[in-house]
């Protein structure tokens, strides 16, 4: 039916569009007009040669081939004049023809007639355009948990709802309910869409794929009326998957504040959707599968049991999930023997399935553009880079102040991580330009953190205070480099204080969630002057108590910092194995030059 009225509508065009071109075609072709009483002069001065007459419009052609046209309002009169005066007359009548006159009256009828049904089938949501966000597809044995690794929970508890499509009378036969909704959270990139297509694979049953955002449009209730058809169609191929991808778009959290004046699009499509999740039937398997980064934004009445009643996290891999991400996407490329891809795990902590993907990718690419017939190390390392820190800006030209700067600024960092207990390891130090930055200190953790302690994190401000202090010390003059560096220490010294009860002023958090009904939106407490004056002095207290310890620090390493710094002048990147070279050597000729036997601060 949808086809029908798409060529019904696109015939009318064109016979509009066909009628259109037609008239203009008439209004440009028609000759210059002239009274009638110029018609008549001519006439008598013998000055036309031929007459077409159409009803009471007249067409003449002088004798100098001249063309006009001119209304008799007599028809009678004027051949009256034209007798005897040696003129070649025609006519024909002014009545159309019955196939232009039914097209003339019909036209206008069948035009409005056909946006009224558009716009009535657009309001019901039974046009054909209406349902183009939603997309079905057959079965799809393609897509199975064996091409989903790296998070095995989340794959563990899928699993049964697998068993539940498979075999829903065993269930029944107990009096389980099936559940209706499965909500996956998680990062982007965890591999969501993914784990939602492997359901469908692994039940062998259809699967209706819509984005949140698709539901939402300019016109009142079309997107209500997609969540009931989207619906309508799954109850006829039950059982089957409805996969909702970004549902935040639409089950945005409903608040009193928004909902002044009135409903708006938004909430009637999340009423929909309320509605029809509630209205499966006891014989009807469908399982709504939903994808979101945003829990924390979604409407309580959506979350509710009887809903969503598996809510599952997807959570970024972990050093054995990234393995077994590396081993599924490896299988499809041509990796060297001497890859060792639990290496690449190891330096890749924070990594999604999908950076992963990217980053094995990038390393094909990066073999091919050389002409290798496989990928290696080497290719992993540029990859990483360029996901991490970005590329190298080689037509960059950094005068020779600036390298210096960079360098004695690369050189604090690296030295404080080196010395300081409990720190992550160095894995590169660059004054190459990347991206933004015009140098780099890369730590890479040995393992997943998960928490981290009170030590770790003053160690880490201390670090990010490395490069400023450096500049101070040797070369004595401040410079904006240090501007990120700041940042992200004063980030964390303001998450000590206010979120994680690491200060002085106790264990107390000065940042709320309300969790009042329907609202579930972030605000902070009402905090007194005198208070907020308090937060700010430990705040203050952590940056300049860090900074004065790693000003002592790097004083006392000041030999080693020159040194350090020199280095990076002339060989411009040191991997971790250069770096621990060059404080071996360091150490060692202080410890010989040392005759006093003093200890030496390692």
């Amino acid at each position: 039916m949808n086809t029908y009225i798409r060529y019904a509508i696109i015939a009318i065009l064109s016979t509009a569009f066909a009628l259109f071109v037609y008239n203009v075609w008439l209004i440009e072709s028609m000759p210059p007009y002239i009274p009638y009483s110029d018609l008549i002069s001519r006439i008598k001065a013998n000055d036309v040669s031929f007459i077409h007459i159409k009803g009471n419009e007249v067409r003449i052609v002088t004798r100098l081939d001249e063309k006009f046209s001119s209304y008799t309002p007599d028809v009678t009169q004027l051949m009256n004049v034209l007798h005897d005066r040696n003129i070649t007359i025609t006519a024909e009548s002014s009545n159309p023809s019955e196939l232009w006159h039914f097209l003339n009256n019909l036209l206008p009828m069948l035009i409005l007639l056909g946006g009224w049904f558009i716009y009535v089938r657009l309001k019901s949501g039974k046009l054909a355009f209406s349902n183009r966000a939603m997309s079905q597809s057959k079965p799809d044995r393609s897509v199975t948990f064996n091409d989903v690794a790296g998070i095995p929970e989340a794959k563990e508890e899928l699993l049964e709802i697998v068993e539940f499509l498979k075999n829903p009378k065993k269930y029944k036969a107990l009096g389980g309910r099936i559940p209706k909704g499965v909500l996956l959270q998680g990062l982007p990139g965890t591999g969501k869409t993914l784990l939602a297509k492997a359901i469908a694979g692994e039940a062998n049953v259809p699967f209706y794929s819509i984005s949140g955002s698709d539901f939402v449009e300019m016109y009142v209730g079309v997107g209500a009326s997609r969540v009931r058809e989207i619906f309508r169609n799954a109850k006829k191929n039950a059982p089957c998957i409805i996969f909702i991808d970004e549902i935040d778009a639409v089950g945005r959290s409903r608040t009193a504040a928004e909902n002044v004046g009135g409903q708006d699009e938004r909430e009637q499509t999340l009423n929909a959707l309320l509605v029809e999740m509630d209205g499966f039937g006891s014989n009807e398997t469908i399982i709504v599968v939903a994808a979101t980064n945003r829990p924390d934004i979604l409407d309580p009445a959506l979350l509710r049991p009887g809903r969503f009643d598996r809510q599952i996290i997807v959570p970024l891999p972990d050093i054995k999930g990234r393995l077994e991400i590396l081993k599924v996407y490896a299988q499809r490329v041509k990796l060297s023997q001497t890859v060792d891809l639990e290496v690449i795990a190891q330096k890749t902590p924070g990594f999604s399935g999908a950076d992963l993907a990217n980053l094995v990718n990038e390393a094909a690419l990066a073999a091919a553009r050389k002409g290798k017939s496989a990928i290696e190390n080497t290719e992993f390392e540029q990859a990483q880079d360029k996901i991490t820190i970005g590329i190298e800006r080689k037509s960059l030209m950094l005068s020779e102040e600036e390298r210096k700067v960079t360098a004695y600024h690369e050189a604090g960092h690296a030295i404080l991580a080196k010395i300081l207990p409990k720190t992550d390891p160095i894995n590169k130090i660059s004054i190459i330009p990347r991206g933004r930055a015009l140098g780099i200190t890369q730590q890479i953790p040995i393992d997943d953190r998960h928490t981290y302690s009170l030590e770790y994190l003053i160690n880490r401000i201390m670090i990010l205070m490395g490069g400023k202090i450096a500049e101070e010390l040797v070369l004595n003059q401040q410079t904006t480099g240090a501007s990120n560096d700041l940042h992200s220490a004063t980030n964390i010294a303001t998450k000590m204080v206010c979120e994680w009860g690491m200060s002085r002023l106790g264990p107390i958090t000065y940042s709320i969630q309300d969790e009042g009904f329907l609202t579930g939106f972030n605000k902070n407490r009402n905090i007194s002057e005198a208070k907020t004056k308090e937060i700010d002095d430990a705040i203050s207290e952590i940056m300049l108590n860090c900074y004065n310890e790693a000003k002592n620090i790097l004083r006392d390493n000041i030999e080693l910092l020159n040194k350090l710094a020199n280095t990076l002048l002339l060989q411009e990147t040191l991997e971790a194995d250069d770096l621990d070279i060059t404080f071996q050597c360091y150490y060692s000729k202080k410890i010989k030059n040392n005759d006093k036997n003093e200890p030496v601060q390692a």
